[in-house]
């Protein structure tokens, strides 16, 4: 073979490390930092490297299938909510509450006003936790002291520090206390004003200027959204194109700055957009929610939950981008058939292409800069 021919690269992550030889010499093992969430599971990437650069990319995933659709249709609608924050658990209480909708939906079941206030706060709040993680991988200053904060404060308010199980078909197991709606209040105002120190922070580290550029049409062909959408000029929020609970309901603007550059800096700096317009929109959701304090925040449901013969599709504005679910039901007590559309393993199919003439040497902040939890693909 010339020796100009490109080499066969495994990169793993995770716990793919394990399934080879540790002397083997095409073996790549990538740190994508301490917290990084897509570090939890295992991944691989199939490469072909030229000279020490990319020159494609395959991945492979699938290594940790969760089977969590499967699960679903052997649940009857009641258990399938405590399920259904394990397969992304970055963003536990926006896919809780996409399971939520979709059922409600199917069985027209309304909630009362003060659940869907809530619900948005807790959504806006996972945002703002999630993205702290993948700030605090960066080594961000404050970014792991806030996931932290939020963490305690979801823990305090739900019950659950990981997978909070707050949701409930029809609204929430139970409101959320006073003391902590004034905690997250201040929470938020601690974002507010941190933002500008972080995105001076990620504007600092020259090494991720151009790197991993994901193109404006390979976004939109990948259908990718959130911050990996954005960061590409993708200008797609659900929560102002397609408003569900209350967003519509909101005094804001909703506009963010349009990133083109579509390399792993925008990428950052558009989490940090994110997280700024999370903080404003929990500020406008708490005085509604304080006014329904009385409110019960769940409806009764019959001893025995049926979904029509029907098929719904829901989605939603999850931290890592937009998710949908189409629930098919056939009048049973358990769904015929959850589906689930999620944004990690869309980024993955981008970054494919993206990583095509990146050094291996930055391949590990490439990848890590496109957002994923491996559950969430091999759901």
């Amino acid at each position: 073979m010339p020796s100009n021919s490109p080499d066969q690269v495994i990169a793993t992550i995770g716990m793919a490390r394990s399934l080879h030889d540790d002397d083997a010499e095409n073996i790549l093992e990538l740190d994508l930092g301490s917290f990084h969430p897509g570090a939890h599971g295992g991944l691989e990437l199939q490469l072909q490297v030229a000279d020490g650069v990319i020159e494609s990319c395959r991945v492979r995933s699938g290594l940790m299938h969760r089977s969590a659709e499967k699960l679903f249709e052997a649940r009857d609608y009641r258990q399938i909510m405590m399920l259904a924050n394990r397969h992304d658990w970055v963003s536990a209480v926006s896919s809780e509450l996409g399971v939520a909708l979709a059922v409600e939906q199917a069985t027209g079941i309304m909630p009362p006003d003060r659940a869907t206030w809530s619900r948005m706060v807790l959504a806006e709040a996972g945002r703002i936790g999630a993205s702290a993680l993948f700030l605090a991988a960066l080594d961000i200053p404050g970014a792991l002291q806030l996931r932290e904060r939020w963490a305690s404060w979801q823990e305090a308010a739900t019950g659950g520090r990981v997978h909070p199980m707050i949701n409930r078909i029809g609204g929430l197991e139970a409101p959320i206390p006073p003391a902590q709606l004034d905690a997250l209040s201040a929470l938020a105002g601690q974002v507010q004003q941190d933002v500008d120190t972080w995105r001076r922070a990620i504007k600092s580290l020259v090494d991720l200027q151009g790197l991993g550029v994901l193109a404006d049409q390979a976004a939109r062909d990948f259908a990718c959204s959130g911050p990996v959408g954005q960061a590409s000029g993708v200008d797609w929020d659900l929560r102002r194109d397609d408003p569900y609970l209350f967003y519509g309901h909101l005094d804001i603007d909703w506009s963010l700055p349009v990133h083109t550059a579509g390399d792993a800096a925008s990428r950052y700096l558009a989490l940090v957009d994110g997280m700024e317009l999370s903080a404003r929109i929990i500020d406008l959701c708490l005085k509604p929610l304080s006014a329904l304090e009385d409110q019960p925040v769940s409806v009764p449901l019959p001893k025995t939950l049926r979904a029509p013969e029907t098929t719904v599709h829901v989605w939603t504005q999850n931290p890592l981008g937009i998710a949908g679910w189409l629930l098919v039901s056939d009048g049973d007590v358990m769904p015929l058939r959850l589906k689930a559309r999620t944004p990690s393993f869309a980024h993955l199919q981008a970054m494919e292409s993206a990583l095509v003439g990146t050094p291996v040497s930055v391949l590990a902040p490439a990848v890590a800069s496109f957002f994923f939890v491996v559950g969430d693909a091999d759901r």
